[in-house]
């Protein structure tokens, strides 16, 4: 069972801890980053299925080599033959997910990576932020059925509602975007993360955050903002790949689990408009402030400011029938140090009365 939508009805977070090219070449190392992160509290470890024949074409023009940032000077086939996860390895990346109790997810890159995942039984697709366009890729994954968790980097309002279409339009409303900046690292200023609020409510639909900034500042703004999956690079120390300079370690990625989970629960709020107590705050109660009397007083003598006032505990009637008090007289003796009870209110309202 695919755990995306028990996890969205709980308002929970469902975590993704994103391989990519974090293996580094070794199944042993994906296989490895499938059991830390189950360890460290993922819910779900994604993978991506491609070839560098499914991407692009191997030519040397400059059209095809990459300028600036993270992979400058590459050859984009070269690039992705070297990042890409042989597809011989993930049926056993899958298995061992569900032996750790996790999900496995996949973003599919052609309608022949989406027929090969199919055959895993994989049951939800993701399309990542590049492929956001490819509205034909996207409808032969949402024809599947399944649920379908898009990232949104790049993309303009229409793109992104083109997407949505096409889910739709297949007949599939099991739809999340994910906020996200296209950007290896992003800095924290063109994340946009206030955007979530707003995506949810033009869209209609679930928003999470695929998330490439560094630490965990931008996953938990984005949870407090109503991100209801957070999707993380994740790498093994020691493994160096064309992803792991804007990747976590597993230590962060724990660390940011935690702190994700806590940002939840922080930001929950009352149910409905009364701002209801915790049963920690009915515990303080008593040392809230209420009126109480500081001086013996005589059964008919007169309320001053000297024999009454507020002060803790909160066992007397509260500060703001203080006034209602004064100047009218006790019905009976009062020691110092006792609450002004709500009988004893209740008296002096109804002498007030008969008066």
């Amino acid at each position: 069972m695919f755990h995306l939508q028990e996890k969205i009805d709980q308002n929970d977070v469902y975590i993704i801890a994103e391989m990519s090219a974090n293996h580094g070449g070794s199944l042993d190392n994906a296989l490895r980053i499938v059991r830390e992160a189950a360890k460290a509290g993922a819910d779900c470890v994604k993978i991506q299925t491609y070839t560098a024949d499914s991407l692009t074409i191997d030519c040397d023009n400059e059209h095809f080599k990459i300028k600036g940032g993270l992979w400058d000077g590459y050859k984009l086939y070269d690039l992705y033959r070297e990042a890409g996860t042989p597809y011989e390895w993930q049926g056993k990346i899958k298995e061992v997910c569900e032996s750790c109790g996790i999900d496995f997810l996949s973003t599919p890159f052609d309608r022949d990576g989406v027929d090969f995942l199919e055959q895993l039984g994989v049951e939800a697709y993701k399309i990542a932020s590049f492929e956001l366009v490819d509205i034909p890729l996207i409808e032969y994954a949402a024809s599947k059925g399944k649920p379908m968790i898009m990232s949104t980097g790049m993309g303009s309002v229409p793109e992104i509602q083109d997407a949505v279409n096409a889910c739709r339009q297949a007949g599939n409303e099991q739809i999340v975007l994910l906020k996200c900046c296209s950007q290896y690292p992003a800095p924290w200023e063109d994340m946009r993360l206030g955007d979530i609020p707003a995506m949810r409510q033009r869209f209609q639909v679930p928003v999470g955050l695929s998330d490439h900034s560094a630490g965990s500042l931008g996953a938990v703004v984005g949870v407090t903002l109503g991100a209801c999956v957070v999707e993380k690079h994740v790498r093994l120390e020691g493994v160096e790949s064309a992803d792991s300079k804007f990747s976590m370690t597993m230590d962060e990625f724990a660390r940011m689990v935690r702190e994700v989970r806590n940002a939840k629960m922080i930001a929950k709020s009352s149910k409905g408009a009364e701002y209801s107590l915790t049963e920690g705050e009915k515990a303080s109660m008593v040392f809230r402030r209420s009126v109480f009397a500081v001086k013996d007083i005589e059964a008919g003598e007169m309320f001053t400011k000297e024999n009454l006032r507020v002060i803790r505990p909160g066992y007397g009637v509260k500060p703001k029938y203080l006034k209602e008090l004064l100047g009218k007289r006790s019905s009976r003796a009062i020691g110092r140090g006792e609450p002004i009870s709500h009988e004893i209110l209740a008296e002096v309202i109804e002498e007030v009365k008969r008066c």
